[in-house]
């Protein structure tokens, strides 16, 4: 799509403080999708080439932002948005002081989730993940990633993978798959775990691969999930049939499942709360984003903080996601995970900024055309009725977001 976008101050979030601060009033075109020219007043007279670029005349479409914010568009870097079945049950229960072992003995758990999951069928999963992707956009996101992982048989899986792509024609949104099958032992597999993790590594990644129906594998790397060696082996898989690997590691205990992620060239590790200064380095040798789930952390009353000091001290890029999924993080609010990043862990505003825009995209492969105004990225972004982009992380419920845009088609949320 071609727009132009006029008086706009933007919060490009390039590298620095002067990415975080509101630029003067500036012009940004957008081709095909793609930015190609950006002007500010500050930078006086534009080039003969920047200013036959931002001619109107060129453009299908014209908007004027009134010195609105422009940001680029928010990124969810991890989500379980695909799934059947509601634990508001359990949550009750649990508050009433019953135990989690009791609660999974009658049937509940993520065991309940799997089970509703494998009966809907995938335009059913569809239809319940639109409220919830719904949620996502009012928060100004437009690219989203979406964890398989409930239905843990070949014929499931797929099924939700694909809900999950079809999820793009429902709304104006970009989704990537990660294929998240070694997430919990299913009930066929009781007591094989290595069973079950040959059955992800020789029947499911192959097919998903061949179909394309996912861009990276995910493991639960836990005392609780799959152990180090199980989990390298589903790693070697997804290198074997060319899919990234993330994981979940180091959110219950420290297994050394960070470190390993790393050397598999990991897109991120997640939850990392038990992480310790050996796994920090070893995202700080490497191109591993750190992501943080703060909505987990609150959930479940957690207590180990993960090491935000430590991951500064060496420069580990931090992003920060909802975590969407129906027993530990039922929240479909990406600036609700800022404000809680903020005030659980203490990042700073632009941290948190940083962790759903720059270091998000980067978590999901694409640091060098999402999360940043700049020219010959996406012309994805979001425009905000607020003063200074501390606001995201401060204020939550009230109405912000003007508008979307994404691949240059703005998407209007009742604002200009």
């Amino acid at each position: 799509m071609d727009l132009l976008i006029e008086n706009a101050r933007l919060v490009t979030m390039q590298e620095g403080e002067q990415g975080y601060l509101p630029t003067p009033i500036a012009r940004v075109g957008i081709r095909s999708g793609k930015i190609v020219a950006i002007s500010t007043k500050e930078q006086g007279k534009d080039s003969e080439h920047t200013e036959s670029l931002l001619n109107p005349a060129q453009y299908g479409q014209t908007i004027d932002l009134q010195g609105k914010l422009l940001m680029p568009g928010l990124v969810d870097c991890h989500t379980h948005l695909v799934y059947a079945g509601s634990r508001a049950n359990e949550f009750e229960m649990r508050l009433n002081g019953v135990p989690y072992k009791e609660i999974a003995k009658q049937g509940g758990g993520i065991l309940s989730t799997v089970h509703a999951t494998r009966a809907a069928t995938e335009e059913q999963l569809i239809e319940l993940a639109l409220p919830r992707l719904d949620g996502l956009l009012a928060s100004g996101v437009t690219s989203i990633e979406v964890k398989s992982g409930y239905g843990l048989t070949l014929q499931d899986e797929i099924k939700m993978l694909r809900a999950a792509k079809a999820l793009e024609h429902e709304r104006k949104v970009k989704i990537t798959t990660t294929l998240l099958a070694a997430h919990a032992l299913p009930p066929e597999y009781q007591d094989r775990s290595d069973d079950y993790i040959g059955y992800v590594c020789e029947e499911i990644i192959p097919l998903v691969a061949q179909e394309k129906l996912a861009t990276s594998v995910d493991v639960f790397c836990e005392s609780i999930g799959f152990n180090l060696a199980q989990t390298e082996r589903v790693f070697r898989a997804a290198a074997q049939y060319g899919l990234r690997v993330k994981g979940h590691t180091e959110q219950l205990s420290n297994l050394g499942g960070t470190a390993l992620t790393t050397r598999y060239n990991g897109l991120s590790a997640d939850h990392i709360e038990y992480l310790d200064e050996q796994g920090v380095l070893a995202l700080s040798n490497s191109s591993t984003v750190a992501t943080l789930l703060p909505g987990a952390f609150y959930f479940l009353r957690e207590k180990q903080l993960p090491p935000i000091e430590l991951l500064r001290q060496h420069n580990v890029p931090m992003a920060i996601a909802t975590d969407i999924n129906p027993g530990t993080s039922p929240f479909a609010d990406l600036t609700l995970m800022m404000n809680m990043a903020c005030t659980l862990f203490r990042l700073t505003p632009q941290e948190a900024l940083r962790g759903v825009t720059q270091h998000a995209a980067k978590a999901l492969g694409y640091g060098d055309s999402r999360g940043v105004i700049e020219v010959g990225f996406d012309g994805d972004f979001s425009i905000w009725d607020i003063d200074h982009p501390a606001d995201l992380s401060y204020q939550v419920g009230t109405k912000r977001l003007i508008s979307r845009i994404v691949n240059g088609e703005y998407v209007s949320h009742g604002g200009l």
